[in-house]
């Protein structure tokens, strides 16, 4: 069900880095436990460990997961940080996802599908899902626009920035939301990133590779 893990497992996938998968019971606060703490601070999921270091918050994960593997998979950050004309494209349309995509959807996932599975009794605030709808649709119009010129948000090959939509943006459509299909370019980016192979993997639930073909 974690949002953040399902990001760092689409990377995973998606660069063909063989992973084992040690699911935490959060319902348990197995998250809050002393060890896990020692190893993530904030007592949240996901971490991971990797050639030594503990690395935590999903982003980075993803983008050191990108960097560390670069040479396989699927390229997902520029290869070059020189080119700025693709370095500068990347990090706004990282930072697109993260101030104006995230803070909206993840609001409606919250009050629609999370605090309903959590909090007994609970039901949705719909004042407060259709303020976040309404601005929501604002920001799509500009990915709109942008999504009319180029295949993906940092130009015509996909990236990290794409990717890190997903885990939020599918469970807009479980709480009958169909606002990624309203829009013809976000719908046609919406289709392809949803049909990749990668998070057609994660669909029902993670699970551990140990090596890929």
């Amino acid at each position: 069900m974690s949002t953040c893990t399902k990001r760092v497992a689409l990377v995973l996938h998606e660069k063909k880095v063989p992973f084992v998968f040690h699911p935490i019971d959060l319902s348990k606060g197995e998250h809050k436990a002393p060890e896990y703490v020692a190893k993530q601070p904030f007592g949240q999921v996901p971490y991971v460990e990797d050639e030594g270091m503990t690395i935590f918050e999903s982003r980075a994960i993803g983008r050191y997961i990108a960097m560390q593997y670069a040479e396989q998979g699927t390229p997902l950050i520029p290869t070059n940080i020189r080119d700025m004309k693709k370095t500068v494209a990347f990090e706004i349309a990282m930072q697109m996802e993260n101030q104006e995509f995230d803070p909206y959807v993840s609001k409606i996932g919250m009050e629609k599908i999370i605090l309903p599975l959590k909090v007994p009794g609970f039901t949705p605030r719909e004042e407060v899902v259709q303020e976040a709808i309404v601005a929501l649709s604002a920001k799509l119009d500009v990915y709109e626009k942008i999504l009319s010129k180029q295949k993906y948000l940092a130009g015509d090959e996909i990236s990290l920035a794409d990717l890190n939509h997903l885990q939020w943006g599918v469970l807009l459509k479980y709480a009958g939301i169909d606002i990624m299909e309203s829009k013809p370019a976000v719908a046609k980016w919406w289709k392809e990133l949803t049909e990749r192979p990668s998070w057609q993997a994660l669909v029902k639930g993670i699970e551990s590779v140990e090596k890929y073909d």
